[in-house]
């Protein structure tokens, strides 16, 4: 383990297999679903979500016995195993909305896989960006944890009045740039397998795939905004926050197939979503604090009674609070019915 030293957990080399490896399981997994599209059966999902989740956990188990601490994250596998499950549980939230994409465009099930693997392609890239943009701001800008912070808290609050799947929709509805390629793109309602472009009389067109793909991806888009900023309060390693993506997506579309009927059953994910990313926003302010250097406040100097929150006390809070948001979410709505369900999450959004 060797090359989980230096000043980061990651070299060079540790970067190139890391990345070498996550697209050779993107290629072969896009390959074989294009080979054969289908609707996964739940030993199909089962065994790859636990392939996955088994992978996360030695790889973080591997971070906490062998990797060096350094000054960009000083407890390596606690942190990766706090950003994970930050990454997961935000994950396992987005998969409210991608139920709903999918209904909407009445996707047919043997064709779902491969949206969503596509989706979780574009995702990475995307988070990968951020990623990058996000290290480089705070290497550069210390302040830029105030924004971070602020911007968590906001979306805490958000969460916390959503408390439902319904206002997801509105959100979903709302994407203009779907709307733009809807109403000015040359496009036809037959499905043509799995391709996002066919041709009709010699003219080139958008299928409904195309329309799917572009959905889930600007979808992530948004979802990157708040996943980010959380896991940069948890760890400011950069190959800690893309490995701790890189896994929490790997999982996402056989979770998606797994438990797409228990998510509804989850009714309080939302709020528990709004305490953790809550958490990690005074986590962040607080650090901005301890590290000030913005004139009007302080006087430029560092507050020094700011605490910084250790990674231990943010590893139980996460755990503790998806617990115990999971065990009471599936406590109360097996005394409810599913249209109790449902009553009960759309008055949440309209409240």
């Amino acid at each position: 383990m060797t090359a989980f030293t230096g000043d980061s957990v990651a070299s060079p080399l540790v970067w190139v297999i890391t990345i070498a490896v996550t697209v050779g399981v993107l290629f072969v997994d896009l390959v074989v679903i294009a080979r054969r599209p289908h609707e996964p059966t739940m030993p199909e999902v089962s065994r790859h979500l636990v392939f996955f989740i088994g992978l996360a956990v030695l790889f973080g188990l591997a971070l906490w016995f062998f990797a060096e601490p350094h000054e960009l994250s000083p407890h390596p596998g606690p942190e990766f195993f706090a950003g994970w499950l930050t990454e997961y549980s935000l994950s396992i939230d987005n998969l409210f909305i991608f139920i709903i994409i999918m209904a909407n465009f009445s996707v047919p099930r043997q064709y779902q896989q491969t949206a969503l693997m596509i989706g979780i392609v574009l995702a990475l890239v995307m988070r990968a960006i951020f990623i990058v943009v996000g290290a480089a701001a705070i290497n550069e800008f210390s302040w830029v944890f105030y924004v971070f912070g602020a911007f968590l808290l906001w979306t805490a609050v958000k969460l916390a009045k959503q408390g439902s799947t319904d206002d997801d929709q509105e959100e979903f509805e709302e994407n203009r740039l779907v709307r733009f390629a809807e109403n000015h793109l040359p496009a036809t309602s037959e499905w043509n397998g799995t391709k996002l472009f066919t041709k009709e009389n010699g003219k080139r067109l958008i299928t409904p795939m195309f329309l799917v793909v572009l959905t889930l991806g600007t979808t992530d888009l948004l979802f990157a905004l708040d996943s980010i900023p959380a896991i940069y309060g948890l760890t400011r390693d950069p190959y800690l926050v893309f490995t701790a993506n890189v896994f929490a997506l790997m999982g996402l579309r056989q979770l998606y197939f797994l438990i797409g009927g228990l998510l509804q059953r989850l009714i309080y994910l939302s709020y528990g979503l709004a305490v953790l990313l809550g958490f990690i926003g005074v986590k962040l302010v607080l650090h901005a604090m301890h590290e000030n250097e913005l004139p009007f406040i302080n006087g430029g100097e560092h507050v020094e009674w700011a605490p910084d929150i250790p990674i231990w006390l943010s590893l139980v809070v996460i755990v503790g609070t998806l617990a115990v948001t999971a065990v009471v979410s599936l406590a109360v709505s097996s005394r409810m019915t599913k249209a109790e369900i449902e009553a009960r999450t759309i008055s949440l959004g309209d409240d």
